[in-house]
């Protein structure tokens, strides 16, 4: 972690203007990976000790956290976050909360995976975050109910030790446990507000559940796929382009700034294993004046393969899901997207099924990581 920035203390109380004029940040490396506890993926707060000020469930909303100084209700000061009450101690003569004291809420991530970094995001907690937090995960297969995930056979490994943490500032730290985890929790020392939780990592989906499945979406996040990179970034992720379900708006899918030059845009993607693609969905949704004018769709089979086309350059129409069937299976690893000249789409589908070696290579790996 001493590679990552680290901000401590109080900031200064709010003085009026842009509330994210003074916020504290920084750009941390492992934000390149999808974040598991997206709630678009299934990612939940299923419990916490306390929630007196602020819900839990703010925790793992998808804006950033607004902040209204005049917002106020009968328990005080209404915040965009998971804010608790104010620990004490025993008695008069022990006023103050013991070392041990903290509070904790436990985090179901949308699709377990590794974990590569963390931020705990303190945005407008100025004089009421947390000393300290903490971070720990574990895995545990099915719907697990609070109650047994905490109970006392349940292991939890430690992914961010106790930690000291500033106010309004987005914590970060990487994480370096090569396991698969289900849940997290959450701590603060001893008690506080967060705004926000983000977790980094690599989704490492259960290989019996895809094996049942048979035919599945082999670029779908929640499925193992993965952006490894992508030509333009500057409206929006190209991690949307893998999300579940369609797009809503057109922020929630990929697209591009308007290019003044010959080139053209694109998106490289990982599947989970070497897979056979059988169809193809390029959806524009949303994507009205700004979808791409065309597209065209390239594989290639392992790191040092040839790229090979199977989708020739085709024309797209906006605000339009196109449905393609291959004349013959495509066995891959990675894909490639070109979009013609720029634009954007909203969602891209690869239906297909593992092979042989892709399925091995899947379990092994979900072996090594404790699954």
């Amino acid at each position: 972690m001493s590679a990552i920035p680290s901000f401590t203390g109080d900031a200064s109380p709010y003085g009026g203007g842009d509330p994210y004029a003074d916020y504290r940040t920084a750009d941390f490396p492992f934000t390149r990976h999808a974040d598991l506890a997206d709630r678009r993926l299934g990612a939940g707060v299923i419990a916490a000790n306390d929630e007196f000020f602020a819900e839990r469930e703010n925790l793992l909303k998808p804006a950033p956290a607004e902040f209204d100084p005049e917002h106020f209700g009968h328990k005080g000061k209404i915040m965009d976050g998971w804010e608790t009450r104010r620990r004490r101690g025993v008695s008069a003569a022990v006023p103050h909360p013991t070392d041990d004291d903290h509070d904790w809420a436990l985090v179901r991530l949308g699709a377990p995976g590794v974990v590569r970094g963390i931020v705990v995001d303190t945005a407008h907690f100025r004089g009421n975050y947390p000393q300290a937090v903490s971070v720990e995960g574990t895995s545990v297969a099915g719907s697990p109910s609070p109650g047994e995930l905490l109970a006392d056979d349940v292991k939890w490994v430690t992914l961010v030790p106790r930690t000291a943490v500033g106010g309004h500032a987005a914590n970060g730290f990487a994480v370096d446990v090569e396991q698969r985890f289900t849940h997290l929790r959450v701590n603060q020392h001893p008690d506080g507000g967060i705004a926000r939780l983000r977790v980094y990592g690599e989704v490492a989906p259960d290989p019996a559940w895809l094996a049942a499945l048979g035919t599945f979406d082999l670029a779908a996040l929640e499925n193992g796929g993965q952006v490894e990179d992508a030509s333009d970034r500057f409206y929006s992720p190209a991690t949307n382009t893998i999300q579940p379900g369609r797009s809503h708006k057109m922020d929630d899918g990929w697209e591009t700034r308007r290019r003044r030059d010959k080139g053209n845009d694109w998106i490289r993607y990982r599947l989970a294993a070497q897979s056979e693609i059988r169809a193809v969905e390029i959806d524009t949704a949303y994507l009205k004046g700004n979808s791409a004018g065309w597209a065209a769709l390239s594989v290639r089979d392992g790191e040092a393969g040839e790229w090979r086309e199977i989708l020739p350059r085709t024309r797209l129409q906006p605000d339009t899901n196109h449905r393609f069937v291959l004349d013959a299976p495509a066995v891959a690893t990675h894909v490639r997207i070109d979009i013609f000249p720029d634009g954007g789409i909203s969602r891209l589908r690869l239906f297909g099924s593992l092979t042989g070696d892709g399925a091995a290579r899947l379990n092994a790996r979900h072996q090594e990581l404790g699954g």
